[in-house]
């Protein structure tokens, strides 16, 4: 239940925020909704599939998946928000212990996520201006909760970083906020704790090819001091110190109401796999 409790704690904070936001200006703001297919590649299936199934056995096994996504943002004369949640396996809702297949089963013997379970990410950010400079106090959290059997026993981590950032903006199109702050993570099997530091940016250029609107985005978490009692991935292997996660994008805005996007997903002694491992994913957005 702690997972339950730290998104309803984010989102009465999101709504206290956007409730005293009411006399703020607003520059700009944005809500999508979405739906995704992620893939995975190939050696990263080999580098996930257990040994005795013929795999590397690095981590938990990986299985491509459907997420539906729903996406928002705004900016403020004090800082912005953003925000997302994932229905990750949505058609497994009902899915229970009974109806789970044996490899699901020995997966989760191993203390990780199941790849077909029915999974809900999801993310809550803020950047409040410091004075009139372009520095930022800045904070977010992140959770991931998956079901298992009736929804009981599954797996859970949230992850907490509270720090500063920095607002690049440039008159050709592009945009970056890189960030850096204290990383405090909660997790199932490793308990609760600080976990070393997070670093990393959110980043995009917007530019025309004919009439047609395209960007080119960029998001990447780095983690780095990472204490052992959060290294353990359920199998001998252990996650070094330093771990990788990000994606880079590219969108077409068709129209106003829908844009089209293939991004290439990637991480690095990450998602409890001690290893490189990427996929691709195909969005189709429709934009409010």
């Amino acid at each position: 239940m702690k997972n339950f409790k730290m998104l309803a704690i984010a989102g009465a904070a999101a709504a206290a925020m956007t409730a005293g936001t009411a006399q703020a200006e607003q520059y700009y703001g944005f809500m999508t909704a979405s739906v995704n297919y992620l893939d995975w590649t190939e050696k990263t299936i080999d580098r996930t599939t257990t040994v005795d199934q013929g795999g590397q056995g690095l981590g938990g096994t990986k299985k491509d998946f459907l997420f539906l996504e729903l996406e928002g943002g705004a900016g403020y004369d004090w800082g912005d928000v953003y925000g997302f949640i994932d229905i990750e396996n949505p058609g497994n809702i009902n899915k229970s212990q009974n109806e789970r297949k044996e490899g699901d089963k020995v997966v989760e013997e191993r203390g990780v996520a199941v790849p077909s379970s029915f999974r809900i990410a999801a993310k809550g950010s803020i950047a409040y201006n410091i004075g009139k400079t372009n520095w930022n106090a800045y904070g977010h959290i992140y959770s991931f909760t998956e079901a298992r059997g009736d929804f009981h026993g599954g797996f859970f981590d949230q992850n907490v970083v509270l720090g500063v950032s920095y607002d690049i903006n440039t008159d050709s199109g592009f945009w970056m906020k890189p960030f850096i702050g204290l990383h405090y993570e909660n997790q199932r099997f490793a308990g609760a704790g600080f976990n070393g530091y997070m670093a990393g940016w959110v980043l995009g250029y917007n530019f025309k090819l004919g009439n047609q609107n395209f960007m080119v985005s960029n998001w990447h978490e780095t983690e780095f001091a990472r204490e052992d009692q959060f290294r353990s991935n359920g199998t001998p292997h252990k996650l070094d110190k330093m771990g990788q996660n990000g994606a880079v994008a590219l969108w077409w805005n068709a129209t106003k109401k829908f844009t089209a996007g293939v991004q290439y997903r990637y991480a690095d002694q990450k998602l409890g796999t001690a290893a490189y491992h990427d996929a691709v994913i195909f969005t189709a957005k429709y934009n409010f």
